[in-house]
């Protein structure tokens, strides 16, 4: 890839990030992670799997402690609950409260639904291939190992 592709892409990865920031206020105390859990969470148990937090944390790429810490905020705000396996009481499941549906629910009617006649002119494959080009970017960059040598001495 050339040099001024990788600024723009770049660039892109930016304007990605500001687009997160226009999504539509959320009910007070409500962040867009939320959401986010709450899809991950819903789409894991319509695929036959009991959420637990490395479920949730796998599913997203995200360190453990910090899924940990957003499910005991979404707990203590009645988005999810958590009920201990009676077979082996070390492990927690996780699930979605009807508040949390509901939320959930709301959200996509009310912006996704709206959006996806605004974004049909991109195809599937399109954003198969930008979903793919970003996480692929993301998988570099997240190894480090690229240092830049100062010239300062």
């Amino acid at each position: 890839m050339e040099i001024k592709t990788i600024k723009a892409l770049l660039d892109a990865c930016y304007q990605a990030k500001r687009i997160r920031d226009l999504l539509p206020a959320l009910p007070q105390g409500v962040t867009p992670s939320y959401i986010h859990y709450l899809d991950t969470i819903e789409s894991l148990e319509q695929q036959g799997t009991r959420v637990k937090v490395s479920d949730i944390s796998d599913a997203l790429n995200l360190p453990r402690p910090g899924v940990t810490r957003t499910v005991k905020e979404m707990q203590a705000k009645g988005y999810l609950c958590k009920q201990t396996s009676p077979e082996d009481g070390r492990i927690t499941y996780i699930s979605v409260t009807q508040a949390g549906k509901q939320l959930s629910k709301r959200y996509n009617e009310q912006y996704f639904s709206r959006l996806a006649p605004l974004l049909s002119d991109i195809s599937q494959e399109d954003a198969a291939c930008t979903i793919r080009t970003i996480e692929r970017f993301y998988e570099v960059m997240s190894k480090g190992g690229i240092t830049v040598e100062s010239s300062e001495r």
